[in-house]
């Protein structure tokens, strides 16, 4: 127990083990007090939209921190992801009646589809760099909103319709129409839960935490910091880098699985390109490569317009002079070098320590 403990708590360790901890203290803190009847309805209903920024921030570094590829379209694959769960769910509805494994197989769906689509997108997109990358992944994030916003979805008891901008779906008596074009999804059961929403972060820390650390992590980091050197090295540019985007892709829309299936309505226009851009703030701040402070940074950046929704006509102006402080903070390499100061007198002590 001692080594375990040893090991958790090493240097190298150290940081996964407090990305851990933060999450399983928090969802325990958090569902005593919901369970109580301690937390207000307004928190009680931020609980699970949390869970899913967080984990489409942490997809998202991996992409900006660890890969050094700028994705403006994380919204995209959160709509892909969403969207295929809503039909997922609502088709298996009558055949699954428990909503757990619906929920299980609707996030399944999702992440598989919206990673489907992240190694089509990236074979065109891995071929350019710097802001022509961004902008082609800006137009697949409108690309991807326009195709939703006219496409219709109908279920029946002669199986699944299919229509695209005008709505042809023609069901039969008893038919649900799941995908209404501008309309998005309405009537969906919400499914979600925060105990999944705590799960989906935990293995999307895994995934990537698991990745970094391996031999395709390392060649992932080496094309970011020197792409010629790692190409003199026989490392592989574009499968490295695809590597990267599929999996960012995947977990993406395994939160907007978990997204769409929290909303009983939910429009195409929810992912669009200021999601993109939010969740790409939130990885900044939090800091690049820095997973714990994307989990703290999401975390407050999302509840702060709504704790501060009281003070309705200053709230805005509060939440972005606080962003600007937060920039400000992080950039500032006085503190960068006080805080890397602390950590290594810290590290130290704990190495003679044990």
């Amino acid at each position: 127990m001692g080594n375990l403990f040893k090991k958790m708590f090493s240097r190298e360790n150290r940081g996964r083990t407090a990305s851990y901890l933060i999450i399983i203290i928090a969802y325990i803190v958090l569902e005593i007090m919901r369970l109580s009847g301690n937390m207000t309805n307004l928190l009680s209903s931020l609980l699970v939209p949390v869970c899913c920024y967080i984990t489409a921030a942490i997809a998202l570094n991996l992409n900006v921190g660890f890969s050094g590829e700028l994705n403006l379209g994380q919204g995209g694959f959160m709509g892909v992801g969403a969207f295929t769960a809503v039909v997922v769910s609502g088709s298996l509805a009558g055949v699954i009646p428990n909503p757990v494994i619906r929920l299980i197989l609707a996030m399944i769906a999702g992440a598989v589809l919206a990673g489907a689509v992240g190694w089509l997108i990236g074979i065109p997109v891995l071929k350019l760099q710097g802001d022509y990358l961004a902008i082609v992944t800006l137009a697949f994030g409108q690309i991807i909103k326009s195709l939703i916003t006219n496409l219709y979805v109908g279920l029946d008891k002669n199986g699944m319709h299919f229509s695209f901008v005008d709505n042809h779906l023609n069901l039969a008596e008893g038919g649900k129409v799941l995908i209404s074009g501008p309309m998005g999804a309405t009537g969906t059961e919400r499914i979600a839960t925060f105990t999944a929403g705590a799960v989906l972060i935990l293995i999307a820390l895994t995934i990537v935490y698991n990745l970094i650390r391996s031999r395709h992590g390392r060649a992932i980091m080496a094309a970011r910091d020197n792409r010629i050197a790692a190409e003199s090295v026989g490392i592989h540019i574009a499968n490295t880098k695809m590597l990267a985007v599929v999996i960012s892709a995947a977990l993406a829309g395994a939160a907007g699985a978990l997204f769409g299936l929290n909303n009983a309505s939910l429009a195409a226009s929810k992912f669009d390109f200021n999601l993109s851009i939010l969740i790409l703030v939130y990885v900044v701040l939090g800091g690049l490569g820095n997973l714990n402070g994307t989990i703290i940074a999401t975390t407050v950046l999302v509840l702060l317009p709504e704790l501060l929704r009281s003070l309705q006509d200053y709230r805005m102006l509060i939440y972005a002079v606080i962003l600007i402080v937060i920039m400000l903070v992080s950039n500032n390499e006085k503190m960068k070098t006080g805080l890397e100061r602390l950590r290594r007198k810290t590290g130290k002590g704990a190495d003679s320590h044990a």
